[in-house]
């Protein structure tokens, strides 16, 4: 036991020191590639392989995103983008999982909504937008229906196939138990499947995304969406990188926040991943 202990101790440490390594490395990468795209800037500034009117520089980037925050636009245009995709995207996901749930539990379920989902969901959220506005008006509802509606279609069949591959043995284990039908769906089937339905968060969150801008450049006054279309009406780049930049980096504070959720909650995995190695 002692030396099945050691290795695991190994282990762990070695896992540690990579995981800081790998987070230098990616820090390294992302300063590096915001070095290059300078330095390509001020090169072409004296060669003019592009126009330098649409190619801005990082320092140029950072002036726009400086006049953005001293006008007080910003903290407006931020704030409406992030409500918008966290209403659209939490909303879908509570409805992914009541779908999933019952198209999981039930034939007949399965048998109607199935074929539909498979007919829409190749068709790109862009086509859905003004068929939203027409329904729902141009204001907020048809943009949250829009994000709510391409995180459902990404994530509803990730807690299908969560709830349906739950392990039979477990099942049969909480029937021998005396567990009611309902007890074991709760208890057995939906917790198996919430590794599944992380998965399809973390994937959804990226389609929610995507239907906010389209939203927003489409038929918005406000948000990083609708200074992506403006600035490009203007031809003003540094802008229009500016805001695509923060949509990005909004995306990878949410991601981040719902991967240290995800690590908290599961933490069995890399328990289990250690023991496999050790073994």
């Amino acid at each position: 036991m002692m030396k099945k202990s050691k290795k695991q101790i190994s282990y762990n440490t070695s896992q540690e020191r990579r995981a800081k390594l790998d987070k230098y490395f990616k820090a390294i990468s992302l300063i590096s590639f915001f070095v290059i795209w300078e330095l390509f800037g001020v090169i072409n500034d004296k060669y003019s392989w592009i126009d330098a009117k649409f190619l801005p520089m990082p320092t140029d980037i950072v002036e726009s995103l400086y006049n953005f925050i001293l006008d007080g636009t910003l903290q407006t245009h931020l704030f409406i983008s992030v409500e918008r995709v966290l209403s659209g995207y939490v909303i879908g996901v509570i409805v992914s999982i009541i779908l999933g749930a019952l198209i999981a539990s039930f034939k007949i379920v399965d048998n109607i909504i199935s074929p539909i989902l498979n007919l829409f969901g190749p068709i790109p959220v862009m086509a859905f937008l003004p068929i939203f506005i027409l329904w729902f008006g141009i204001g907020e509802n048809s943009k949250v229906i829009l994000i709510a509606y391409a995180t459902v279609i990404y994530m509803v069949s990730y807690v299908t196939e969560g709830i349906k591959n739950t392990d039979s043995l477990l099942i049969r284990s909480a029937l021998s138990l005396g567990a009611t039908p309902m007890q074991v769906f709760t208890q057995v089937k939906f917790k198996a499947a919430f590794p599944n339905i992380f998965l399809g968060m973390k994937g959804a969150l990226g389609t929610a995304f995507g239907a906010m801008v389209v939203a927003e450049m489409l038929g918005a006054s406000t948000g990083l969406g609708y200074i992506i279309v403006f600035s490009k009406n203007w031809f003003k780049m540094s802008d229009m990188m500016m805001a695509a930049i923060l949509i990005g980096l909004l995306y990878t504070i949410m991601f981040g926040i719902l991967s240290v959720i995800e690590k908290n909650l599961f933490k069995w995995k890399s328990k289990t991943n250690g023991d496999a190695i050790e073994s």
